[in-house]
């Protein structure tokens, strides 16, 4: 891969930018803070994530990229220019980069990622599904005549393909990822403890106390949030075992689809995988238990990938350097904007 060449996991709760042999260079929340009354940006990413919820009324912290695909283009644009400028400053070649997009992914919404990479400054773009992305950043040779898996739970979808021989065989993408799980332990607390906690608190919960496999693990942990019922600050102190009713419908969710697909495989690539396993990947990988559900619901050995919320970025990057060997899910995506 040459230097100017960029991979970039584009992603609804963070974008990851790696460079093929200096690995990750940038890890960044996506998120914008844009003041009304001007119509102006004030910041993005870490900046802009400090003020979600501590800003006045005028002031937004706005995520444009909703799951895994961009809902407000002028934002994503500014987002991407401001990240592409940060880890590449040459002003006389302009890079090629490739971008991870969601496996169900639309003409219409790949057309947008385009757009708004090409305006950050890009020559060439190319995408690529995310599964085979993690596929390759996980360690996995996915131009082997031999079927493998990829389970990919991001913040807003989990991608799920079968992959051999450089494409996808079969694969699906689901609304129910990281954010899912922040979104439902918000409801669980107002429903159930009378008590308001926002999206950050929500997403501790899950990093460090929610399980899905009762009886392994059980922690607590102390939140603060406000109280429905007197409107006052309060403490709480959630439970392992109180998240269950959160976290289990959402892991069935994700098996069930997985289920689907591999139901759907074709049985010389089923054996493949029975004897392989499924790769876990995505900061969903983390959550606690979650590995051996999916082995429990599937019957197949799952394993976490080694560096799972990386190894997207990671395989974009590499993309450019095996790009012609791949056969699927892997295109060069200019020529699209001469159709406008």
């Amino acid at each position: 891969m040459a230097q100017n060449d960029i991979g970039i996991d584009l992603g609804t709760t963070s974008i990851i930018v790696a460079l093929e042999g200096k690995g990750v260079v940038l890890n960044q929340p996506s998120v914008v803070a844009v003041d009304h009354r001007k119509d102006q940006v004030l910041a993005v990413g870490d900046e802009a994530l400090a003020m979600v919820g501590r800003t006045p009324n005028y002031i937004a912290a706005v995520r444009p990229l909703k799951d895994g695909v961009i809902s407000n283009h002028m934002l994503t644009k500014e987002l991407i220019c401001r990240f592409v400028n940060k880890v590449y400053d040459s002003h006389l070649i302009k890079p090629r980069v490739a971008v991870c997009v969601p496996a169900a992914i639309t003409g219409i919404e790949s057309d947008a990622v385009v757009e708004a990479v090409v305006a950050a400054g890009a020559r060439q773009v190319f995408l690529i599904d995310e599964p085979i992305a993690a596929a390759i950043g996980s360690g996995i040779d996915v131009r082997e005549p031999s079927g493998h898996m990829v389970v990919d739970i991001g913040g807003g979808t989990t991608d799920i393909a079968v992959i051999s021989m450089g494409g996808k065989v079969r694969a699906t993408s689901v609304n129910v990822a990281g954010n899912t799980f922040d979104d439902e332990i918000v409801k669980l607390l107002r429903l159930k403890f009378s008590v308001a906690i926002g999206l950050r608190t929500a997403e501790e919960l899950k990093k460090e106390i929610a399980c899905c496999r009762p009886g392994t693990f059980a922690d607590s942990m102390e939140v603060k949030g406000r109280s429905l019922l007197t409107g006052l600050p309060q403490r709480l102190t959630v439970t392992t075992e109180d998240l269950y009713e959160a976290v289990m419908p959402l892991a069935e969710q994700i098996a069930a689809a997985a289920h689907q697909v591999l139901e759907k495989t074709p049985p010389e690539l089923a054996g493949d995988i029975y004897t392989d396993g499924v790769m876990l990947t995505g900061g969903g990988a983390m959550l606690k238990g979650l590995d051996e559900y999916l082995a429990q619901q599937l019957k197949v050995r799952v394993r976490v990938a080694p560096d799972p919320i990386n190894c997207v970025a990671l395989g974009t990057a590499r993309c450019l350097v095996i790009g012609e060997e791949l056969e699927s899910g892997f295109q060069d995506a200019t020529p699209r904007l001469g159709r406008r």
